[in-house]
């Protein structure tokens, strides 16, 4: 495979840099509408804020502690999908990576940036950075146009169906035949591998450009040489990293679900399945790159989902959920990945050296 860096500059950084102040004003304004406009016709801050003050400390805790554990269960995924990753290397480069994605425009690019950079320095080459970062991708991709449709099943079972979850859910699974035909092409045409490898090599430039590193070359034929390699990950670790990936979803689920009950809101009021429901539909609509994380536009997706049918103070309590789930889950993850993009930095125990780094970079699986 290609090294991933070569001595060439990165071209249109400038370019870049105003693509990336542009992305960040029009983020910036999406987020101001939707917290100063949007949101108080939902429910009425300072019953929201009354609701969130009236938590105890001992539910704060909780919610703290279960959202560490849903951060550190996504650990299990990344050591799924790049064999010899050790857990401590996993922590480091998913919290550094997740609060660029959070904190930054076109974070999500540039959170993959900052894995591969990570990855580099641990010795790992350019290929199974790569097929990692493919193989994690997609099946988190899977997951969420899968949730919507065991959402749907449940719901059916329970005769709490509508005509508009019927809909959202038949588009879930079109989406998630059509994911799973596409993977099953690129791993039978090196054609589709190579165009595919090609994308990914530009998303990646950016977060390299970021960093001041040089960018990505050839991985659109690497990406045809290895597609072997693919299958072979697959076929020997498709349990542990659709275990994984389940079992992470679903953990974040259950920190928006206790949060819900904390601030008030009762299993008689909103369900377990309709939260499920709403989470699973959410989590697809997170997908879209619209804002950082999707701040603001996922609070306003979990509010109105949640909120239908409840009164106002019902609403409030929703939007109180909501905000406190996202400040765990969206917020919190910032300062820890700052720290261990500070610990990867100084730490020169786990690093290589340079010529093994090229080494490492060419090497083929």
């Amino acid at each position: 495979m290609a090294h991933l860096m070569t001595e060439s500059p990165l071209p249109s950084r400038p370019r870049s840099r105003g693509r990336l102040i542009l992305q960040g004003a029009v983020s910036f304004a999406i987020v101001g509408g939707i917290f100063v406009g949007v949101m108080p016709s939902i429910a009425s801050y300072s019953d929201v804020w009354a609701t969130i003050a009236a938590m105890t400390w001992l539910e704060v805790i909780a919610l703290v502690i279960a959202g560490l554990i849903n951060l550190a269960l996504y650990w299990w995924v990344m050591t799924a999908v790049l064999p010899g990753l050790t857990t401590a290397q996993a922590a480091v480069a998913n919290q550094a990576s997740t609060a660029v994605a959070n904190a930054l425009p076109a974070g999500g690019a540039l959170g993959v940036g900052v894995s591969v950079a990570m990855y580099r320095s641990w010795g790992f080459s350019g290929a199974s950075i790569v097929l990692a970062t493919l193989v994690s991708g997609l099946w988190n991709t899977l997951v969420k146009l899968g949730l919507p449709v065991v959402a749907l099943v449940l719901l059916a079972a329970t005769g709490h169906v509508g005509g508009g979850l019927i809909v959202a859910a038949a588009v879930g699974v079109a989406m998630l035949v059509a994911a799973i035909l596409v993977f099953g092409l690129m791993l039978r045409s090196p054609a589709v591998a190579r165009r595919l490898g090609s994308r990914a090599e530009r998303m990646v430039n950016r977060g390299l450009g970021w960093l001041g590193r040089h960018p990505a070359r050839g991985w659109g034929m690497a990406w045809e040489r290895f597609s072997v390699s693919t299958a072979i990950l697959i076929r020997d670790r498709w349990v542990r990293i659709s275990l994984a990936a389940m079992v992470s979803h679903l953990s974040l689920f259950v920190v928006l679900l206790l949060a819900l009950r904390y601030v008030g809101v009762s299993e008689g009021d909103l369900p377990w399945i309709e939260v499920l429901a709403g989470f699973a539909f959410v989590r697809l609509l997170s997908a879209l790159p619209i804002t950082p994380g999707g701040v603001g536009v996922v609070e306003l997706g979990y509010a109105a989902a949640l909120g239908i049918g409840l009164d106002s103070l019902g609403k409030a309590e929703v939007v109180a959920a909501v905000l406190v789930f996202r400040f765990i889950t969206y917020v919190l993850p910032i300062p820890l990945g700052a720290a261990s993009y500070v610990y990867w930095r100084r730490e020169r125990r786990w690093r290589i050296g340079d010529s093994d780094q090229a080494i490492a970079s060419s090497d083929v699986p």
